[in-house]
This record gives structure tokens, sequence and C-alpha cells, in this order.
């Protein structure tokens, strides 16, 4: 059991958009996450379960998230699809890795459910349980097992994504006392609102965004043809439809020109602190990657860096100041000044997340691209040696148990501590690190009844309340020319495919108790 096999650092962010990251072709200045990127390889059409607990099952699972028991969010809803938490036929990444001799600790949030990480396999943990909180009220933050070692911080000192990082490199330091290899699952709950940021990291980007979302849009648009992100006739999708939490007010994200200056004002400050949190992120993942340097560790590291789901829309363009109202409150003057700072809370709205889903349809919750597709980057210099290259081959959350036990020799098991495992849904990504040809898959989505499914180049994407649209992802990635009506042999067939897919998963039948999904 020694060092010669891979450490693993899987890093997570928290409501990262598609095109925020530098490398894909985002204003947010990412330089280390875009060097990993430049010495490693990217992934463009990388797929997770649109929303942070879907998400999260499935990257510990490598099945899909209703199969792990949360297809939704930590509400128990009753059926096996839907319970809110890990099940027992699943085991996690940190489960098998600790089986394999492996240290296995959490830095960040969990958010699967009321077994927590070290019921779940990890050695260590510093984060938050839930889903969202404070980032400056230490009090949110717990150090498990109780009784640990953990940071104290003066009154002021503290900020989340800071704190995170400085218990994720103490684990990796305790992993130093013998030869066993670590896993270290880095999940920030950055940039997920309530958007709060240090006052210097803010006024970086307030000149940035007044120009607004439309700009920001075109010039993404445009970086990431450069980049080869996408396609170079890829065109600007149409401003997106957004929905409110109780989907009864429904409309389409305004021209920036339209708004009042006022409300301009507001909505650049609100988007200005979401540009400082991923830097700060950034910044913070910088610590991680110098420390690995410096101790000689970072040719023989697996270092996975991906997004939860698409930018976050919740819920609409003027986005929210109270969790549980929903209300939005137009900042003037002074009140300005205070946004981000401790006693504040913000989201940025539809608006900006549909910039921050360049080019992408939607964002957060749904099946379309904008929802599902996360920037994905692999980078081990030992093994990766596609520098700088891109691969546009889709992929998915339920690929990182497959791919670590490849790399890592470990056993995944049939049956764990007395119950039956599900067999894993997932496929190695080492044959892409590599160069290697794959053959073609099928991904399937459901969260809230928005639905997916990708079969090579053909995907059938559905909202709640509409029909099934398909679309071409070869060359219409945007999901703007609906081809339903050309083929309906075709959309037929992806239909039974994907209630094939509910059905085995169970997605049926709780989404059947509320909408019919055949149409």
């Amino acid at each position: 059991m020694t060092k010669n096999r891979p450490n693993i650092l899987l890093i997570l962010a928290d409501d990262l958009g598609f095109s925020d990251l530098g490398s894909f072709g985002g204003e947010i200045l990412t330089p280390n996450l875009d060097q990993l990127a430049m010495d490693g390889l990217r992934f463009t059409q990388f797929y997770n379960s649109a929303r942070c607990c879907p998400s999260r099952a499935s990257l510990l699972s490598g099945l899909y998230p209703h199969q792990a028991g949360v297809g939704e969010m930590t509400e128990d809803r009753e059926t096996p699809g839907y319970r809110g938490f890990l099940k027992d036929q699943c085991v996690t990444l940190a489960e098998v890795l600790k089986e394999d001799g492996y240290h296995t600790y959490l830095s960040g949030k969990w958010h699967v459910g009321k077994h927590g990480p070290i019921e779940r396999g990890f050695d260590d943990f510093y984060g938050l349980l839930g889903g969202f909180t404070s980032f400056w009220d230490k009090k949110e933050y717990i150090r498990l097992p109780e009784g640990r070692p953990e940071h104290n911080y003066a009154e002021g000192e503290f900020y989340a994504t800071d704190a995170i990082t400085d218990h994720a490199l103490d684990f990796i330091e305790d992993s130093r006392e013998d030869d066993h290899p670590y896993f270290l699952y880095l999940a920030y709950n950055a940039p997920h609102f309530p958007l709060q940021a240090p006052k210097e990291e803010i006024a970086k980007y307030e000149k940035v965004y007044e120009k607004g979302w439309d700009k920001i849009r075109e010039e993404r648009l445009e970086r990431m043809k450069n980049l080869q992100i996408i396609d170079e006739d890829t065109p600007l999708t149409p401003r997106s439809e957004y929905w409110n939490r109780d989907r009864d007010i429904h409309g389409l994200n305004p021209p920036w020109d339209s708004i009042d200056p006022d409300r301009q004002k507001d909505l650049v400050k609100r988007m200005a602190i979401y540009a400082a949190m991923v830097d700060r992120m950034d910044q913070n993942i910088g610590r991680v990657l110098d420390n690995i340097r410096e101790n000689g560790e970072l040719d023989n590291t697996l270092i996975l860096f991906c997004s939860d789901n698409g930018a976050c829309a919740e819920w609409d363009p003027w986005g929210f100041d109270n969790w549980m109202t929903t209300s939005n409150f137009l900042h003037r003057k002074e009140d300005l000044d205070k946004m981000g700072g401790p006693d504040t809370y913000h989201s940025y709205g539809s608006g900006w997340a549909n910039a921050c889903s360049t080019p992408l349809m939607f964002y957060k919750h749904y099946g379309h691209e904008g929802g599902i597709s996360t920037p994905l980057i692999a980078h081990w210099p030992e093994q990766v040696k596609r520098n700088g290259e891109i691969d546009h081959r889709p992929g998915h959350f339920i690929d990182f148990m497959a791919t670590i036990v490849d790399v890592t020799g470990a056993t995944y098991p049939e049956n764990y501590n007395g119950h039956n495992i599900l067999p894993m849904e997932g496929e190695s990504l080492k044959p892409a690190f590599l160069g290697k040809n794959t053959p073609q898959r099928t991904f399937c989505f459901e969260h809230e009844q928005h639905c997916g499914i990708r079969q090579g180049k053909w995907k059938l994407s559905k909202v709640r309340e509409k029909d099934w649209e398909l679309y071409n992802i070869n060359n219409d990635r945007t999901e703007t020319h609906n081809l339903k009506d050309t083929y309906p042999v075709l959309v037929e067939e992806l239909k039974r495919t994907w209630e094939e897919w509910a059905k085995r998963t169970g997605v049926y039948p709780r989404i059947l108790t509320k909408v019919e999904v055949k149409d």
C-alpha cells in the first residue's frame, strides 16, 4: 500500500456556469484552473444531474441519482428514487477507496442526506452538511469526527472558501504520515448563493459588468469559439425563459439596455460578487496545487475539476434577497457598498445565469444543455499526456466511480455492509485520458420533471410543462432547432429508451403522480 498509486483530488464547484472559467471562455480571473486546463485535458460535453443533491449523489456513487436515492433534494418523498439520502444499495467513492487503503477526506459541502460523510466512508470532514449558508458565519461549519483538530479564526477573519481550503491542506498533510495515498473530495460551496465575498475581490469586477449581460454573452461566445470550446458557427441563443419557484410566473430575460439605471447598478454588483467568489475559489485551489507541487506529488495526483449543475437562475432576472420569500430588494447608493457582506443575502438572477451558461439553453434544474453541462478539467501528468487538448465526447458524473476504480485498482464491491450493491452505471475516462476511441453512449436525465436523453448526436429535452424537443447536438449544441416533427419515429424510439431507463432507475412511479411524460 504505497504512494505509487495516485492520489485523487476531486474538486467540485457549486452552481458554476459552463463558461465562467477563463479556460472555457469566461472573463473571471481563474489562472490556477486555467493552468490546470492548459497542462491537462478539457471535456466540453460532460454532464451532471442538474442540481446539487442529485449530482453529488451520482458523483459519489457511480449511479444515476435516483438509484442512489437522491433523485430530488434531501426531503424523503417515500419512493425509492426520492428518499433524500444515499441508500444502502449504493457505495461511495470514499467507502471503496477506504477499503483499498486510501485516506479519505471531505472538505466542503455534503448535501446528500441524513447519513453523514463519516458514516459513508470519509475519515475526516470539515464543512457544511446542508446545502447553503452564510460564507461569513463560522458556526455553520463543523468538523467531524467531533473533537478532531480544527482552525480557529479571529472575529471577522472567517470566510468559508478559505476555511475549507485550510482544512483540506491539514488533511493532505495528515496523509503524509504514512505511505498510503489519499482521496480528497474538495467540495466548495462557492459560488452558490448567498452571494458573499471580501470587498477587495468584489472591487475587481464592478466595472467589468457595467456593460451588462448581453455584451458579456457576446464576448464569451467569441472567446469560446477562439478556444475551440464550441464550433465556429455556434450562434448566440436568444435570451432564455425563466420561471419563478412556484412556476406561476414565466417570462423572458429582458435586454440589458431596457433596464432602469438603478436596477442595472444593483445587478452589476450582484454579478461582481459572484465573480469575486469564483476568483477567490480559484485562489484557494491554487493554494492546494502549490502545496502538492512543493511536496513533489503533482505528477502522480489525478485532479478532476467540475461543477454540480449549470448556472443558478433562481428565480427571475432580478435575483432575490430572502430565500424563504424569494423577495427582491433594489439596492441603491450606500446600500450597494454593503452588498456581499456578512449581513446581506443575494442571488444574481436569471439574466446573469443566462450569461454564465453561454451559449447553452436554460440553467440549473433543467435537462437542457445549460442545466446539465459542466466544464471538466482532468490533470494527471503521469497519465494524461494530452496537454491543452479539448475532448468533445460526452461523459457523465456516473463515470467518476468507474474512472477512479480503474486508475487506483480498487475493488468495486457486489456486497457492502450486508447489502447488495447496484453495479456501476459509468465507464472509465482513462481511455479518453489516453486519446483512445470509445463507443457511443446513452445518458438520461430527470429532475423536477425536467427530462432529457442524449444518444450519440441526438438529444431529447423536455421542460416540465412542455412537450419533448429533439436536437442534433453535433450541429446544434444550443438546442435552438427543434427537429421533433422531422424525425417522429426517432422521437418515439428515444422516448421509449428514456421510459425504460426511468422505470429501471426509480424515476417512476413518482414522476407519474404529477405529470404524464408521454405526449
